[in-house]
This record gives structure tokens, C-alpha cells and sequence, in this order.
């Protein structure tokens, strides 16, 4: 496997729109952090220590033990330049914690990057899976697997009382994340949003922008995830995510509805402005092209947009963001620099699609 793709190619498996009710859920994503017994928590652990963790994960993907499901590459960070690393948190596969990792942090990666492992994040292991639309118990069966096998051959940091240690007392349990990444454009239009947001964190999730704690909620996309992991099983955790996501599907297929009824021409208006712009535009930033292309995914899903692919704006949400930008044009790029750029790629991206 060429290593190279990882940085010079957007698309990625969750991008495709093929899963269930992806006109509304863009991806499903299961995250698992597990400890090695007997080492420090990698932000405690000496370079030495974090050193020996990261030899026993390279032993293991050398000897095979984790090519069950297809060729895996292992990437070291310390090889990759910054640009690189940024490219790899903008397609979701890295966290930027691993990111500025640069004490002995490492990412193994499938062919299509469905399944990512990051090696010394603020964890020793945290197994992710991708999927796309609503796939959250189907991510979960593969991350299960893949856990499995690491305990097989490694052993963990657990408690009988506690369960699996981790280095951030909320993932203590279980130390499962599972989450989707939702678009919600009729909700915001019909200012719906901020009751569904309140209702959804007294239920015990979390809301997000699309990468995850500390970012903002972009082009109506957001992140929902559960915050517990301490007393719950895995079953429970994924049945509440599911629960409360399946209800969010329906009120946001409502909303659309009633705004595809009720306000047909302004909303035929909004949309065909975007598509317009996002096709003419010769400079464009960051935040206006994820609400465009926002307007425009809803065009698609309401029928009225009929030449863009999901795909096709799938690939835009990495395409667009500032470091692809610069991998994509060879160059380190000014803030008026990109924003040329951008508007330079999708309206060629959109040409083609």
C-alpha cells in the first residue's frame, strides 16, 4: 500500500453516502481507548516508556497479528511534516492531539481508512472506525473485533471495579465513544436547533463541531456523542446514541418537509443562490463555503439540485479545508491565498460532478 494516499486523496471510505440515512448522517464513528498494563499514560510516560509502547504496536503489525481486515500501513508521526498531520485530522483519520504529538505518536491505517489507530494519542491504543450514514452498531461489531485482537496479544490497563483505565477519567468503563456526524440545515432554518441541542445533553450526549471538543459547529454539521462510559455497558451506550439520533433523523425529515411545502420558492431561492456562487465565486473562506455547500447537500436531498453527487460534497468538506488546500497546490498558502483556491476547486469539483 502506498502511504501517499493518505495525504493526496480526500476521499475516504465514510465519504461515499451509500450508508443508511445518509441524506441526513454523514458518518458513524466508534472510538475505543485502551492502556498498556504496566506503562505511564503516555502524557506521564518518558520518552523511553512511550518509545517501548510504540515498539510493541510496530512488532505486532510487522509479525501480521493485525492485517485481518486487509493490509494495514503503520505511519509514525515523526516522518510525516506538519502539513501532513494537519491533513490527516482534516479527513478525520488523526486527532489533534496526535497531531502535536511529536514523542513516539504513530497511526495505523487501512486501505480505506474505515480503520484508524492511533498509537501514544492521549492514550496508548485508540482503535477508531468509520462509517458511513447511520452505521453505529455496524462500526462498533468491527472496532469490537479489532480490540479483541489487541487484547489477545497485549495486556491491558483494567479494574475489576472500574473497568478499562484510561488517562481521561471520563472514558473510564468502557472507554467507548460512539458518535455521528449530522447535518441538520432544516432545524437551523426553522430554529428548531438550540431546543433539539438542550434536549440532547439532558439525555447525557454531547454536541460538537465536526472535530470534535473545542471546535464549532460549521455548514449545520454537528457532532453527537455520549459523555458516559462509567456504569454503562457498550450495549447501553450505543442503544441511547441510537435512540436519540433515530428521533433527530425525524424531526429533521419534519423540518424539511414543512420547509419544502410551506416555503418551496424561498427555499428553491436559497438553494440556487448558493449553487450559483459556489460555481462563480472567485474568492471564498472557509465558513461561507461549508454553509453553501450546506444549502446545497439540502438541494440535493430535497430533489431540487439534480447534477452533484453526496460524493461529490462529501469530498469538498476535506478538499476545502486549509491544509489539503496547500497539499493539494504543492505550497504554503496566505489566509487570501486559500480562499482563492477554495473557490478555484469546488467550482472545478462541481463542474465535473
Amino acid at each position: 500500500m502506498d502511504s501517499r494516499r493518505f495525504f493526496e486523496q480526500a476521499l475516504t471510505e465514510w465519504m461515499k453516502g451509500e450508508g443508511p440515512d445518509s441524506d441526513i448522517v454523514i458518518s458513524s464513528r466508534v472510538r475505543i481507548a485502551r492502556n498498556l498494563n504496566g506503562y505511564p499514560f503516555p502524557m506521564l510516560a518518558t520518552k523511553s516508556q512511550s518509545g517501548e509502547v510504540l515498539d510493541k504496536i510496530r512488532e505486532l503489525h510487522e509479525a501480521g497479528n493485525l492485517q485481518e481486515d486487509g493490509e494495514v500501513e503503520m505511519v509514525p508521526l515523526s516522518e510525516l511534516s506538519e502539513l501532513e498531520k494537519k491533513v490527516l485530522v482534516e479527513k478525520h483519520l488523526i486527532s489533534p492531539n496526535l497531531a502535536n504529538e511529536s514523542q513516539n505518536g504513530a497511526v495505523l491505517l487501512n486501505e480505506s481508512e474505515s480503520i484508524s489507530i492511533m498509537v501514544n494519542e492521549e492514550d496508548h491504543i485508540r482503535i477508531q472506525v468509520l462509517a458511513s450514514g447511520f452505521q453505529i452498531r455496524e462500526a462498533w461489531q468491527v472496532a469490537n473485533e479489532v480490540d479483541d485482537r489487541f487484547e489477545e496479544l497485549l495486556e491491558y490497563a483494567f479494574d475489576e471495579r472500574r473497568g478499562f483505565l484510561t488517562s481521561c477519567p471520563t472514558n473510564v468503563g468502557t472507554g467507548i465513544r460512539a458518535s455521528v456526524m449530522i447535518h441538520l440545515p432544516a432545524l437551523v432554518i426553522t430554529q428548531q436547533i438550540n431546543r433539539i441541542l438542550q434536549a440532547i445533553t439532558q439525555v447525557g450526549l454531547a454536541v460538537r463541531g465536526i472535530y470534535g471538543e473545542g471546535s464549532e459547529a460549521v455548514g449545520n454539521l454537528f457532532q453527537i456523542s455520549n459523555q458516559i462510559t462509567l456504569g454503562q455497558s457498550e450495549e447501553e451506550i450505543l442503544d441511547n446514541l441510537h435512540s436519540v439520533v433515530r428521533q433527530i433523523i425525524e424531526h429533521e425529515r419534519s423540518a424539511r418537509q414543512i420547509l419544502a411545502v410551506e416555503s418551496r420558492a424561498r427555499m428553491q431561492d436559497r438553494i440556487c443562490r448558493s449553487y450559483g456562487i459556489l460555481t462563480h465565486a472567485i474568492i471564498m473562506d472557509s465558513k461561507e463555503a461549508a454553509q453553501r455547500l450546506s444549502d446545497v447537500r439540502l438541494g440535493v436531498d430535497l430533489g431540487m439540485v439534480q447534477n452533484v453527487s453526496k460524493t461529490a460534497l462529501n469530498e469538498l468538506l476535506v478538499m476545502t479545508q486549509p491544509a489539503f488546500l496547500q497539499q493539494l497546490s504543492g505550497e504554503k498558502l496566505s489566509a487570501e491565498g486559500r480562499d482563492i483556491r477554495r473557490a478555484e476547486l469546488i467550482r472545478s469539483h462541481l463542474a465535473q460532478k
